[in-house]
């Protein structure tokens, strides 16, 4: 990975702090990133546009594993973040344990949080609600259908059957 741009929680804090004293607006995105695809680059550069910096915060394996079961993540936290940082756009990433991101929104404090999905914003207000408590923005974006990294894997299981 380019080793600039996969930092600690704390060292992107000092980074951050100083890009907004230059007036740079930051945006932030989390999630698991398991198995890259199509969808995931094409809203990853719509939200990158959203303002001048641009941090994904990816899932660590445990955290992934708590929450999507035993068989996932498919590839290493070490291996997403390989791919996250190559991805155009993406200025920083961060590996963060909790499953939720409060912590890097707290720490951070990104002029803009931005999600992907049907439905997102109303399944996470209290993500909304802490961005909106420091005067950030909470922007929801719409995925493209049939690309999900649950849908590429159960196509990879069909195809492994026939």
């Amino acid at each position: 990975m380019n080793a600039s741009n996969l930092k600690g929680l704390e060292e992107l804090k000092e980074i951050v702090e100083g890009l907004k004293k230059e007036g740079k607006k930051i945006v932030l995105t989390n999630g698991c990133y398991d198995i890259i695809h199509k969808g995931h680059v094409h809203i990853l550069q719509e939200m990158a546009k959203l303002g001048d910096v641009f941090i994904v915060a990816i899932n660590s394996d445990d955290s992934v594993r708590r929450f999507k079961g035993e068989d996932r993540p498919i590839n290493s936290e070490k291996d997403r973040a390989f791919v996250m940082g190559h991805i155009k756009g993406v200025d920083y990433v961060v590996i963060f344990g909790e499953e939720d991101p409060f912590e890097v929104i707290r720490v951070l404090r990104p002029d803009v949080h931005v999600k992907g999905g049907a439905g997102i914003c109303e399944r996470i207000r209290a993500e909304k609600e802490l961005v909106e408590s420091y005067g950030g923005e909470m922007i929801c974006l719409d995925l493209m259908e049939r690309y999900s990294s649950t849908d590429v894997i159960e196509r990879i299981k069909r195809l492994g059957k026939s």
